[in-house]
């Protein structure tokens, strides 16, 4: 069980940062990020996201157009973004990642539709652990969904079957720029037990 500190540090207290105070993310950081999140469960073990780290000024440049206006100044001020990507043909992996089945075979015939379904849900969940394993490691977390899908792929992803799903800003925020916490609904609001 954690204690009421981590449980702060991950949840509570963890907020949608949009100002960084400047300190670089180092690489390490980024690969601990990764060791942590990959063990969180999916599908038959599909591991279907996959992740672009944009740290270098070419990069970054790479991913300006693609922003909606209200988004840049955040990303283009942001330490690293993190591009959380899913992968269409993560049936590839299968023979890797679950040996034991023919699990391969569940997906390789299945219509494009059907792909998509799995590797949006799946690669959606690896995304949530990825935020909870930054915040765990000490990073504060932007998430955005406010860009052009068809732009990231073209610019990252072209002639690959890998799509773009979230954009994630990751540093060490600056608290002195965050506003009011927004409220969230009760468990009555948005739960019930039948």
């Amino acid at each position: 069980m954690l204690d009421a500190t981590a449980l702060d540090t991950v949840f509570r207290n963890a907020r949608t940062h949009r100002a960084w105070d400047g300190r670089p993310v180092a690489d390490t950081t980024l690969h601990e990020i990764y060791e942590l999140m990959k063990w969180g469960p999916t599908t038959s073990n599909t591991c279907p996201a996959r992740f672009v780290f944009a740290k270098s000024p070419e990069a970054k440049e790479r991913l300006r157009p693609a922003l909606d206006a209200g988004n840049v100044v955040q990303t283009m001020s942001a330490p690293v973004t993190a591009i959380i990507a899913f992968d269409l043909e993560f049936y590839e992996k299968m023979p890797k990642l679950s040996p034991n089945k023919n699990a391969r075979g569940w997906f390789v015939n299945e219509p494009e539709e059907s792909l998509r379904t799995t590797a949006l849900r799946n690669g959606s969940l690896q995304g949530a652990y990825f935020i909870i394993a930054a915040r765990a490691l000490g990073l504060d977390c932007g998430p955005m969904s406010g860009f052009d899908n068809a732009k990231v792929d073209a610019a990252f992803f072209a002639g690959t079957r890998v799509r773009s799903n979230f954009l994630c800003n990751l540093g060490y925020g600056d608290p002195s720029k965050l506003g009011p916490r927004a409220p969230r609904l009760s468990f009555d609001e948005a739960c019930s037990i039948v």
